[in-house]
Protein backbone atom coordinates (compact mmCIF):
# COMPACT_ATOMS: atom_id res chain seq x y z
CA UNK A 1 0.00 0.00 0.00
CA UNK A 2 1.25 3.37 -0.98
CA UNK A 3 2.23 6.30 1.88
CA UNK A 4 -0.45 9.29 1.49
CA UNK A 5 2.44 11.70 0.72
CA UNK A 6 6.22 11.32 -0.02
CA UNK A 7 9.09 14.24 1.03
CA UNK A 8 11.20 15.50 -1.15
CA UNK A 9 14.31 13.51 0.56
CA UNK A 10 12.00 10.14 0.19
CA UNK A 11 11.81 10.89 -3.22
CA UNK A 12 15.78 11.51 -3.86
CA UNK A 13 16.35 8.39 -1.13
CA UNK A 14 14.20 6.25 -3.54
CA UNK A 15 15.57 7.27 -6.66
CA UNK A 16 19.21 7.24 -5.97
CA UNK A 17 18.22 3.35 -5.37
CA UNK A 18 17.88 2.78 -8.59
CA UNK A 19 21.99 3.29 -9.03
CA UNK A 20 22.39 0.41 -6.15
CA UNK A 21 20.41 -1.70 -8.36
CA UNK A 22 22.08 -0.67 -11.25
CA UNK A 23 25.32 -1.37 -9.77
CA UNK A 24 24.50 -4.91 -8.85
CA UNK A 25 24.90 -5.59 -12.54
CA UNK A 26 23.93 -8.10 -14.30
CA UNK A 27 24.78 -11.20 -12.59
CA UNK A 28 23.88 -10.46 -8.89
CA UNK A 29 20.01 -8.94 -10.33
CA UNK A 30 19.50 -12.59 -12.68
CA UNK A 31 20.87 -14.64 -9.38
CA UNK A 32 18.13 -12.51 -7.00
CA UNK A 33 15.62 -12.87 -9.65
CA UNK A 34 15.93 -16.47 -9.87
CA UNK A 35 15.39 -16.90 -6.69
CA UNK A 36 12.48 -15.02 -6.30
CA UNK A 37 10.65 -16.54 -9.27
CA UNK A 38 11.38 -20.16 -7.69
CA UNK A 39 9.54 -19.19 -4.33
CA UNK A 40 6.33 -19.78 -3.25
CA UNK A 41 3.42 -17.21 -4.75
CA UNK A 42 2.14 -14.88 -2.02
CA UNK A 43 -1.31 -15.47 -2.71
CA UNK A 44 -0.69 -19.04 -1.26
CA UNK A 45 1.33 -18.30 1.68
CA UNK A 46 4.78 -17.00 0.64
CA UNK A 47 6.72 -14.18 1.01
CA UNK A 48 6.03 -11.36 -1.44
CA UNK A 49 8.56 -10.43 -4.11
CA UNK A 50 8.22 -6.72 -3.96
CA UNK A 51 10.22 -5.88 -0.92
CA UNK A 52 10.21 -1.91 -0.75
CA UNK A 53 6.35 0.44 -1.48
CA UNK A 54 6.58 2.12 -4.69
CA UNK A 55 6.91 5.86 -4.54
CA UNK A 56 3.58 7.76 -3.65
CA UNK A 57 1.89 10.73 -5.13
CA UNK A 58 2.28 13.21 -5.27
CA UNK A 59 6.01 14.58 -5.03
CA UNK A 60 6.28 18.27 -3.22
CA UNK A 61 8.58 20.29 -1.03
CA UNK A 62 8.84 23.69 0.40
CA UNK A 63 8.81 24.93 -3.43
CA UNK A 64 4.88 23.96 -3.97
CA UNK A 65 4.49 25.37 0.04
CA UNK A 66 5.93 28.58 -0.92
CA UNK A 67 4.05 29.31 -3.68
CA UNK A 68 0.77 28.82 -1.61
CA UNK A 69 1.85 31.12 0.84
CA UNK A 70 2.94 34.09 -1.55
CA UNK A 71 -0.35 33.50 -3.48
CA UNK A 72 -2.23 33.70 0.00
CA UNK A 73 -0.19 37.06 1.13
CA UNK A 74 -0.56 38.75 -1.91
CA UNK A 75 -4.37 38.87 -1.61
CA UNK A 76 -4.89 38.50 -5.34
CA UNK A 77 -6.82 35.22 -5.89
CA UNK A 78 -8.35 35.20 -8.98
CA UNK A 79 -6.79 35.16 -12.38
CA UNK A 80 -8.40 38.91 -13.26
CA UNK A 81 -6.58 40.26 -10.49
CA UNK A 82 -3.57 38.20 -9.99
CA UNK A 83 -0.61 36.75 -12.00
CA UNK A 84 -0.10 33.34 -11.92
CA UNK A 85 -2.36 32.07 -14.25
CA UNK A 86 -0.83 34.00 -16.67
CA UNK A 87 2.52 32.92 -15.85
CA UNK A 88 1.48 29.54 -15.93
CA UNK A 89 -0.27 29.71 -19.86
CA UNK A 90 2.87 31.81 -20.65
CA UNK A 91 5.23 28.68 -18.92
CA UNK A 92 3.13 25.99 -21.04
CA UNK A 93 2.93 27.76 -24.22
CA UNK A 94 6.84 27.40 -24.42
CA UNK A 95 6.76 24.03 -22.71
CA UNK A 96 4.71 22.71 -25.62
CA UNK A 97 5.80 25.15 -28.53
CA UNK A 98 1.52 26.12 -28.60
CA UNK A 99 0.74 29.71 -30.06
CA UNK A 100 -1.64 30.28 -27.01
CA UNK A 101 -2.87 28.76 -23.44
CA UNK A 102 -5.65 28.93 -21.96
CA UNK A 103 -5.82 27.63 -18.09
CA UNK A 104 -9.30 25.81 -17.19
CA UNK A 105 -10.43 24.66 -14.20
CA UNK A 106 -9.67 20.91 -15.24
CA UNK A 107 -9.18 18.76 -18.09
CA UNK A 108 -12.78 18.44 -18.78
CA UNK A 109 -13.64 22.15 -18.46
CA UNK A 110 -10.76 22.45 -21.44
CA UNK A 111 -12.72 20.11 -23.42
CA UNK A 112 -16.14 21.46 -23.17
CA UNK A 113 -14.38 25.26 -23.91
CA UNK A 114 -13.44 23.41 -27.34
CA UNK A 115 -16.44 21.91 -27.90
CA UNK A 116 -18.45 24.76 -26.82
CA UNK A 117 -15.88 27.28 -28.92
CA UNK A 118 -16.43 24.86 -32.04
CA UNK A 119 -20.17 25.37 -31.30
CA UNK A 120 -21.34 21.61 -31.01
CA UNK A 121 -24.81 21.26 -29.85
CA UNK A 122 -28.05 19.31 -30.59
CA UNK A 123 -27.89 17.58 -34.07
CA UNK A 124 -23.79 17.32 -34.04
CA UNK A 125 -21.84 13.94 -33.72
CA UNK A 126 -18.94 13.85 -32.14
CA UNK A 127 -16.13 10.82 -32.23
CA UNK A 128 -14.08 9.24 -29.84
CA UNK A 129 -12.65 5.82 -28.21
CA UNK A 130 -14.77 3.85 -26.56
CA UNK A 131 -11.74 3.39 -24.15
CA UNK A 132 -11.13 6.66 -22.25
CA UNK A 133 -12.19 8.03 -18.96
CA UNK A 134 -15.45 9.14 -18.82
CA UNK A 135 -14.94 12.76 -18.80
CA UNK A 136 -14.19 12.44 -22.72
CA UNK A 137 -17.82 11.52 -23.34
CA UNK A 138 -19.34 14.05 -20.92
CA UNK A 139 -17.97 17.25 -22.91
CA UNK A 140 -20.06 15.98 -25.71
CA UNK A 141 -23.49 15.15 -24.06
CA UNK A 142 -22.96 18.67 -21.99
CA UNK A 143 -23.67 20.00 -25.60
CA UNK A 144 -26.15 18.19 -26.24
CA UNK A 145 -24.19 16.40 -28.69
CA UNK A 146 -24.33 12.36 -29.80
CA UNK A 147 -20.68 11.16 -28.93
CA UNK A 148 -19.98 8.33 -31.85
CA UNK A 149 -17.78 5.50 -30.45
CA UNK A 150 -14.73 4.22 -32.62
CA UNK A 151 -13.47 1.44 -32.31
CA UNK A 152 -9.79 0.68 -30.27
CA UNK A 153 -6.66 -0.89 -31.67
CA UNK A 154 -5.98 -3.55 -29.50
CA UNK A 155 -1.92 -3.72 -29.73
CA UNK A 156 -1.40 0.16 -29.16
CA UNK A 157 -4.92 1.20 -27.02
CA UNK A 158 -5.70 4.06 -28.80
CA UNK A 159 -8.32 4.89 -31.09
CA UNK A 160 -8.51 2.61 -34.58
CA UNK A 161 -8.31 5.88 -37.58
CA UNK A 162 -9.50 3.23 -39.77
CA UNK A 163 -12.75 3.29 -37.48
CA UNK A 164 -13.04 6.76 -37.76
CA UNK A 165 -13.31 7.26 -41.21
CA UNK A 166 -15.96 5.00 -41.44
CA UNK A 167 -18.22 6.38 -38.30
CA UNK A 168 -17.81 10.34 -40.18
CA UNK A 169 -21.12 11.53 -41.03
CA UNK A 170 -22.34 14.98 -42.68
CA UNK A 171 -23.30 15.22 -39.12
CA UNK A 172 -19.88 15.01 -37.61
CA UNK A 173 -18.48 18.17 -35.71
CA UNK A 174 -15.27 17.52 -34.29
CA UNK A 175 -13.61 13.74 -33.80
CA UNK A 176 -11.54 13.70 -30.34
CA UNK A 177 -8.76 11.30 -30.41
CA UNK A 178 -7.53 10.61 -26.55
CA UNK A 179 -3.55 10.00 -26.01
CA UNK A 180 -4.50 7.05 -24.01
CA UNK A 181 -1.81 6.70 -21.03
CA UNK A 182 0.30 8.88 -22.31
CA UNK A 183 1.08 7.54 -25.52
CA UNK A 184 0.29 9.25 -28.71
CA UNK A 185 -2.73 8.16 -31.04
CA UNK A 186 -2.19 8.01 -34.96
CA UNK A 187 -2.53 11.70 -35.73
CA UNK A 188 -1.36 11.04 -39.28
CA UNK A 189 -3.94 9.25 -40.07
CA UNK A 190 -6.61 10.98 -37.57
CA UNK A 191 -5.53 14.67 -38.93
CA UNK A 192 -5.95 13.20 -42.62
CA UNK A 193 -9.12 12.55 -42.02
CA UNK A 194 -10.39 15.20 -40.19
CA UNK A 195 -8.93 17.37 -43.20
CA UNK A 196 -10.10 15.36 -45.88
CA UNK A 197 -13.60 15.60 -44.14
CA UNK A 198 -13.23 19.57 -43.26
CA UNK A 199 -13.75 17.99 -39.60
CA UNK A 200 -11.44 19.50 -36.52
CA UNK A 201 -10.15 17.74 -34.44
CA UNK A 202 -9.37 18.07 -30.50
CA UNK A 203 -6.89 16.15 -28.87
CA UNK A 204 -7.67 14.93 -25.82
CA UNK A 205 -3.99 15.02 -24.23
CA UNK A 206 -5.71 15.08 -20.39
CA UNK A 207 -2.77 12.09 -19.82
CA UNK A 208 -0.27 13.00 -22.41
CA UNK A 209 1.75 16.12 -20.35
CA UNK A 210 5.39 16.04 -22.75
CA UNK A 211 4.37 13.39 -24.91
CA UNK A 212 5.35 14.05 -28.78
CA UNK A 213 4.47 12.74 -32.52
CA UNK A 214 7.49 13.23 -34.71
CA UNK A 215 9.36 15.17 -31.86
CA UNK A 216 6.74 17.68 -31.62
CA UNK A 217 4.18 18.14 -28.48
CA UNK A 218 1.05 16.57 -28.16
CA UNK A 219 -2.08 19.42 -27.58
CA UNK A 220 -0.14 21.29 -30.51
CA UNK A 221 -1.64 19.44 -33.50
CA UNK A 222 -5.08 19.70 -33.89
CA UNK A 223 -7.56 22.87 -33.79
CA UNK A 224 -7.07 22.22 -29.82
CA UNK A 225 -5.21 20.50 -27.40
CA UNK A 226 -7.09 19.79 -23.50
CA UNK A 227 -5.00 18.72 -20.33
CA UNK A 228 -5.99 17.96 -17.30
CA UNK A 229 -3.62 18.72 -14.10
CA UNK A 230 -5.80 16.34 -11.69
CA UNK A 231 -4.48 14.86 -8.96
CA UNK A 232 -3.93 11.61 -10.49
CA UNK A 233 -1.97 13.27 -13.28
CA UNK A 234 1.57 13.84 -14.28
CA UNK A 235 1.41 17.51 -13.98
CA UNK A 236 -0.63 17.80 -10.69
CA UNK A 237 -2.50 20.95 -8.93
CA UNK A 238 -5.30 18.65 -7.71
CA UNK A 239 -7.77 20.05 -10.21
CA UNK A 240 -6.74 22.01 -12.87
CA UNK A 241 -6.65 22.05 -16.79
CA UNK A 242 -5.43 23.75 -20.05
CA UNK A 243 -6.41 24.29 -23.37
CA UNK A 244 -3.80 24.63 -26.48
CA UNK A 245 -4.62 26.13 -29.66
CA UNK A 246 -2.55 27.90 -32.69
CA UNK A 247 -5.06 29.62 -33.58
CA UNK A 248 -5.58 33.03 -33.45
CA UNK A 249 -9.24 33.58 -33.68
CA UNK A 250 -10.26 30.17 -31.74
CA UNK A 251 -8.22 31.18 -28.55
CA UNK A 252 -10.15 34.29 -28.18
CA UNK A 253 -13.29 32.35 -28.92
CA UNK A 254 -11.88 29.81 -26.10
CA UNK A 255 -11.37 32.32 -23.75
CA UNK A 256 -14.57 34.00 -24.07
CA UNK A 257 -16.42 30.85 -23.49
CA UNK A 258 -14.68 29.66 -20.30
CA UNK A 259 -14.81 33.50 -18.97
CA UNK A 260 -18.82 34.10 -19.00
CA UNK A 261 -18.63 35.19 -22.53
CA UNK A 262 -16.41 38.29 -21.12
CA UNK A 263 -13.22 39.10 -23.88
CA UNK A 264 -9.99 39.22 -22.38
CA UNK A 265 -9.69 42.87 -22.61
CA UNK A 266 -12.65 43.46 -20.42
CA UNK A 267 -11.69 44.98 -17.08
CA UNK A 268 -13.53 46.17 -13.71
CA UNK A 269 -17.25 45.75 -13.77
CA UNK A 270 -17.46 46.40 -17.91
CA UNK A 271 -19.64 43.75 -18.96
CA UNK A 272 -19.20 43.58 -22.62
CA UNK A 273 -20.03 39.61 -23.75
CA UNK A 274 -19.44 38.11 -26.76
CA UNK A 275 -21.09 34.85 -28.28
CA UNK A 276 -24.19 33.01 -27.73
CA UNK A 277 -23.31 31.13 -23.68
CA UNK A 278 -20.13 30.54 -22.04
CA UNK A 279 -19.48 29.19 -18.42
CA UNK A 280 -16.79 30.28 -15.00
CA UNK A 281 -13.98 27.46 -16.51
CA UNK A 282 -11.32 29.57 -15.08
CA UNK A 283 -8.18 28.21 -13.37
CA UNK A 284 -7.55 29.90 -9.50
CA UNK A 285 -4.46 31.42 -8.94
CA UNK A 286 -3.58 29.17 -6.07
CA UNK A 287 -3.66 25.94 -8.64
CA UNK A 288 -1.44 27.58 -11.25
CA UNK A 289 0.94 28.39 -8.16
CA UNK A 290 1.25 25.06 -7.91
CA UNK A 291 1.74 24.38 -11.32
CA UNK A 292 4.67 26.34 -12.00
CA UNK A 293 6.37 24.82 -8.74
CA UNK A 294 5.52 20.96 -9.78
CA UNK A 295 6.85 21.99 -13.16
CA UNK A 296 10.33 22.45 -11.83
CA UNK A 297 10.39 18.68 -11.58
CA UNK A 298 8.39 17.93 -14.41
CA UNK A 299 10.97 17.32 -17.23
CA UNK A 300 13.54 14.83 -14.71
CA UNK A 301 10.38 13.03 -13.50
CA UNK A 302 9.01 12.21 -17.28
CA UNK A 303 12.80 11.02 -18.19
CA UNK A 304 12.83 8.59 -15.07
CA UNK A 305 9.32 7.30 -15.92
CA UNK A 306 10.44 6.71 -19.73
CA UNK A 307 13.86 5.07 -18.54
CA UNK A 308 11.95 2.58 -16.04
CA UNK A 309 9.09 1.81 -18.59
CA UNK A 310 11.31 1.22 -21.69
CA UNK A 311 13.80 -0.91 -19.24
CA UNK A 312 10.30 -2.63 -18.16
CA UNK A 313 8.89 -3.58 -22.00
CA UNK A 314 12.29 -4.97 -22.77
CA UNK A 315 11.66 -8.00 -19.83
CA UNK A 316 7.98 -8.28 -20.04
CA UNK A 317 7.66 -9.02 -23.97
CA UNK A 318 9.88 -11.67 -23.08
CA UNK A 319 7.09 -13.27 -20.83
CA UNK A 320 5.01 -15.27 -22.71
CA UNK A 321 0.99 -14.28 -22.28
CA UNK A 322 2.18 -10.32 -21.36
CA UNK A 323 2.26 -8.04 -24.28
CA UNK A 324 3.05 -4.60 -23.38
CA UNK A 325 0.63 -1.80 -25.06
CA UNK A 326 2.90 -1.04 -28.57
CA UNK A 327 3.75 2.65 -29.73
CA UNK A 328 2.75 3.73 -33.58
CA UNK A 329 6.40 4.38 -34.92
CA UNK A 330 6.03 8.37 -34.78
CA UNK A 331 5.50 8.72 -31.30
CA UNK A 332 8.90 10.15 -30.25
CA UNK A 333 7.93 10.35 -26.73
CA UNK A 334 5.24 8.70 -24.43
CA UNK A 335 4.41 10.05 -21.25
CA UNK A 336 3.98 6.91 -19.29
CA UNK A 337 0.70 8.10 -17.50
CA UNK A 338 -0.07 4.55 -17.22
CA UNK A 339 2.39 1.45 -17.98
CA UNK A 340 -0.18 -0.24 -19.60
CA UNK A 341 -0.40 -4.69 -20.86
CA UNK A 342 -2.72 -7.16 -21.82
CA UNK A 343 -2.95 -10.23 -19.97
CA UNK A 344 -3.52 -13.44 -22.46
CA UNK A 345 -4.86 -16.04 -20.01
CA UNK A 346 -4.49 -19.15 -22.22
CA UNK A 347 -0.76 -18.38 -22.09
CA UNK A 348 -1.14 -19.20 -17.98
CA UNK A 349 -2.99 -22.17 -18.07
CA UNK A 350 -6.14 -20.44 -17.99
CA UNK A 351 -5.80 -18.27 -15.26
CA UNK A 352 -9.01 -15.66 -15.39
CA UNK A 353 -7.39 -11.64 -15.11
CA UNK A 354 -9.01 -11.28 -11.47
CA UNK A 355 -7.13 -13.85 -10.16
CA UNK A 356 -3.82 -12.96 -11.92
CA UNK A 357 -4.59 -9.11 -10.67
CA UNK A 358 -5.55 -10.75 -7.05
CA UNK A 359 -1.85 -12.31 -7.06
CA UNK A 360 0.01 -9.48 -8.58
CA UNK A 361 -1.30 -7.66 -5.64
CA UNK A 362 -0.58 -9.75 -3.07
CA UNK A 363 2.79 -9.79 -4.57
CA UNK A 364 2.94 -6.24 -3.51
CA UNK A 365 2.47 -4.54 -7.17
CA UNK A 366 -0.29 -2.55 -6.96
CA UNK A 367 -2.56 -2.95 -10.48
CA UNK A 368 -6.07 -2.67 -11.67
CA UNK A 369 -7.51 -3.87 -14.80
CA UNK A 370 -8.24 -0.65 -16.25
CA UNK A 371 -11.43 0.86 -18.19
CA UNK A 372 -14.39 -1.12 -18.98
CA UNK A 373 -16.00 -0.52 -22.46
CA UNK A 374 -17.50 2.24 -21.80
CA UNK A 375 -20.28 2.68 -25.07
CA UNK A 376 -21.68 -0.16 -22.60
CA UNK A 377 -21.81 1.26 -19.48
CA UNK A 378 -25.55 1.63 -17.89
CA UNK A 379 -24.37 5.74 -17.86
CA UNK A 380 -23.86 6.06 -20.86
CA UNK A 381 -26.54 3.64 -22.42
CA UNK A 382 -29.17 5.63 -20.54
CA UNK A 383 -28.78 8.69 -22.60
CA UNK A 384 -31.34 6.90 -24.80
CA UNK A 385 -34.14 7.44 -22.10
CA UNK A 386 -33.21 11.16 -21.41
CA UNK A 387 -35.71 13.00 -21.86
CA UNK A 388 -33.57 15.59 -23.51
CA UNK A 389 -32.31 13.54 -25.70
CA UNK A 390 -36.06 11.98 -26.42
CA UNK A 391 -36.87 15.49 -27.30
CA UNK A 392 -33.92 16.19 -29.67
CA UNK A 393 -34.13 12.84 -31.47
CA UNK A 394 -36.17 10.78 -32.64
CA UNK A 395 -36.71 6.83 -31.09
CA UNK A 396 -35.21 5.64 -34.81
CA UNK A 397 -32.29 8.65 -34.44
CA UNK A 398 -31.29 6.96 -31.23
CA UNK A 399 -31.83 3.34 -31.55
CA UNK A 400 -29.36 3.90 -34.97
CA UNK A 401 -26.77 5.68 -32.42
CA UNK A 402 -27.00 2.43 -30.36
CA UNK A 403 -26.26 -0.02 -33.18
CA UNK A 404 -23.56 2.39 -34.51
CA UNK A 405 -21.61 1.86 -31.16
CA UNK A 406 -20.58 -1.77 -31.08
CA UNK A 407 -17.00 -1.73 -30.64
CA UNK A 408 -16.22 -5.76 -30.53
CA UNK A 409 -12.19 -4.73 -30.46
CA UNK A 410 -12.73 -2.71 -27.55
CA UNK A 411 -14.63 -5.52 -25.74
CA UNK A 412 -11.47 -7.71 -25.78
CA UNK A 413 -9.32 -5.14 -24.70
CA UNK A 414 -10.76 -4.58 -21.59
CA UNK A 415 -10.85 -7.59 -20.88
CA UNK A 416 -7.41 -8.28 -21.19
CA UNK A 417 -5.53 -4.34 -20.28
CA UNK A 418 -3.66 -4.23 -16.80
CA UNK A 419 -2.63 -1.08 -15.47
CA UNK A 420 0.46 -0.11 -13.72
CA UNK A 421 0.35 3.89 -12.26
CA UNK A 422 2.47 6.11 -13.44
CA UNK A 423 4.25 6.86 -9.74
CA UNK A 424 5.48 3.44 -9.50
CA UNK A 425 7.88 4.42 -12.54
CA UNK A 426 9.33 7.09 -10.36
CA UNK A 427 10.73 3.99 -8.19
CA UNK A 428 14.51 2.59 -8.61
CA UNK A 429 14.80 -0.32 -11.99
CA UNK A 430 15.33 -3.21 -9.30
CA UNK A 431 11.30 -2.65 -8.35
CA UNK A 432 10.75 -3.16 -12.19
CA UNK A 433 12.74 -6.19 -11.99
CA UNK A 434 10.89 -7.51 -8.88
CA UNK A 435 7.58 -6.26 -11.32
CA UNK A 436 9.05 -8.72 -13.28
CA UNK A 437 9.82 -11.23 -10.96
CA UNK A 438 6.37 -11.58 -9.48
CA UNK A 439 4.53 -11.75 -13.31
CA UNK A 440 7.17 -15.03 -13.72
CA UNK A 441 6.26 -16.21 -9.71
CA UNK A 442 2.74 -16.40 -10.88
CA UNK A 443 2.91 -17.82 -14.63
CA UNK A 444 5.06 -20.79 -13.07
CA UNK A 445 2.28 -21.52 -10.25
CA UNK A 446 -0.45 -20.61 -12.86
CA UNK A 447 -2.53 -24.17 -12.25
CA UNK A 448 -2.06 -23.83 -8.74
CA UNK A 449 -3.38 -20.58 -8.29
CA UNK A 450 -6.13 -20.76 -10.57
CA UNK A 451 -7.16 -24.32 -8.23
CA UNK A 452 -6.70 -21.78 -4.80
Amino acid sequence: MMNAHMKRREFFKTSTLAGTGLALGAGGLATRAFAEVDGKPAILGGKPVVTQGFPSWPVYDETEEKALLSTLHSGHWFRGSGANVGRFEDAYSKLTGAKHCLATSCGTSALFTALGALDVGPGDEVIIPPYTFVATYNAVVLNYALPIFADSDLETFQIDPKKIGAAVTPQTRAIVPVHLGGSVADLDSILAIGEKQKVPVVEDACQAHLAEWKGRKVGTWGRAGCFSFQASKNLNSGEGGALLTNDDDFASVCYNFHNQGRARQSTGYSFAYSGSRGSNLRLSEFQAGILLAQMTRLEAQARQRSSNAEYLTSILKDIEGIMPAKMYANCTRNAYHLYMFRFLKDRFDGLERGKFLQALQKEGVPCSSGYEPLNKDKYVQALTQSRHYRKLYTEAELKHWTERNSCPQNDQLCSQAVWLTQNMLLGPRSSMDQIADAIRRIRKNAPEIARG
